[in-house]
């Protein structure tokens, strides 16, 4: 993985002051690159930490593309993280096929492996370094109540407290359930999914300690996800599909689980049994909104376009958002040698922020949703898993195939991106 130091902290700008809510991947990451060139920031974050039942952490070679770029490549060094040696897909009980780390298209391996880093710890070190610099302020555990307007303007935010904060432009990076969003009147343009998750956090195996494989797990209809998380739990996803008449809160969960695994697997899980924690449930969204702003205020990351779990798109895609935006904004922000910021150049910018993004986004869901719909019709379709189970030597390089096919602009990205600012 490349490193590049980070840049020091430019001289503070005459006039512009950005307000960034909400402090995930997409807002602590810009809001780092605009403090570092002298931009002033405001980073609000309604919650006291960065602890989440469910982060996505799996860093794709985008986005450690991305991090190489703004620098932070040895700061993923500092913090939990843990490479994933392999992809294997097990269907009724069967190995369909493995691809290893890191993937090989063409003959050749492209990009590093995919690597999971501890999003809280991550999001600490970004928002330590952003507050080295005069420009920063990191208001934590401070609820935005509202957007402020000024003749159909957005000049800044009401806190929670009766506070009122000015600025030239706010950003909006509060995830999926955006309020920031529906203040503006923006909307989110919902894309049909067809499951939910269900998150257990397991005892790490000693059959899963030889190295760290994502294990996809197909059998009767049902599915899973199992892997080991940056730091060390075993994580698992259970497809939670609508029409389920199943009661997943009263289910017994190691039994389940193990009459759905190959022989070695299931074997942990009921040994197990005693360890497990009831699952909680993640509710998908997926969607993108026609417009990403409005005079004086921009939606970014989830607030702009929740992405399917499928392949960890959404931190990938915040860091490419972050840097596109820094690489329109920057030049912008900085005045150009003016004395003041120009709005309507600002309102150009984000205009201009959505043009470039837009397309990458749209690509991804709709490849994520290609993968969901293969794996529907294993679900519905009976005689598709005994053939696959029954032939899996043969089948299983044609799947494989077509699988690679997918995972190569979710892997990389659809368009180059690259830090300009």
């Amino acid at each position: 993985m490349n490193s590049a130091a980070p840049d020091p902290c430019l001289s503070p700008s005459q006039a512009a002051h950005v307000i960034v809510v909400g402090a995930g991947p997409t807002g602590a990451s810009l809001a780092r690159l605009l403090a570092l060139r002298g931009i002033r920031v405001t980073l609000i974050e309604a919650s006291r930490s960065f602890q989440r039942i469910f982060r996505g952490q799996a860093l794709m070679p985008s986005g450690l593309e991305a991090i190489a770029q703004m620098g932070l490549s040895a700061t993923v060094e500092t913090v939990p993280h843990e490479t994933l040696d392999a992809w294997e897909f097990w269907i009724e009980g069967k190995r369909l096929f493995r691809v290893n780390e890191p993937m090989n298209f063409s003959g050749a391996a492209t990009g590093p492996p995919c690597t999971l880093v501890s999003q809280p710890e991550f999001l600490d070190a970004l928002i330590q370094q952003a507050d080295a610099c005069d420009t920063f302020e990191f208001l934590p555990a401070t609820p935005v109540r509202d957007l402020v307007w000024e003749q159909q303007r957005v000049v800044g935010v009401s806190l929670g407290d009766g506070r009122i904060l000015n600025a030239d432009l706010v950003i909006a990076t509060d995830g999926r359930n955006s309020m920031l969003r529906d203040k503006a009147g923006l909307t989110l343009d919902s894309l049909s999914h067809a499951i939910d998750i269900l998150w257990f956090s397991l005892e790490d195996a000693p059959p899963l300690r030889d190295e760290n494989v994502f294990h996809a797990v197909v059998k009767h209809g049902n599915s899973f996800g199992l892997f080991r998380s940056s730091q060390g739990q075993l994580q698992l996803g259970w497809g939670l599909h609508r029409g389920d008449d199943r009661n997943w809160k009263t289910e017994d969960w190691p039994e389940v689980l193990a009459e759905h695994s190959p022989d070695w697997l299931a074997a942990y899980f009921r040994q197990n049994a005693s360890c497990f924690q009831p699952p909680v449930k993640f509710s998908v969204t997926v969607g993108r909104a026609p417009q990403w702003s409005k005079p004086g205020f921009l939606i970014l990351g989830d607030a702009a376009h929740p992405m399917s779990p499928i392949r960890a798109q959404g931190i990938n895609m915040a860091f490419r958002d972050a840097i596109a935006t820094a690489n329109h904004l920057v030049p912008v922000l900085t005045g150009q040698g003016q004395a003041a910021v120009d709005q309507t150049v600002i309102d150009q910018a984000l205009d201009a922020i959505q043009a470039e993004r837009e397309p990458e986004i749209i690509q991804a869901q709709a490849l994520q949703a290609e993968e969901l719909a293969q794996g529907e019709k294993l679900r519905n379709y009976p005689i598709l898993r005994w053939g696959a189970s029954r032939f899996a030597p043969i089948v299983g390089l044609g799947v494989r195939q077509s699988w690679l096919r997918r995972q190569r602009p979710l892997r990389l990205g659809v368009v180059p991106l690259t830090l300009e600012v």
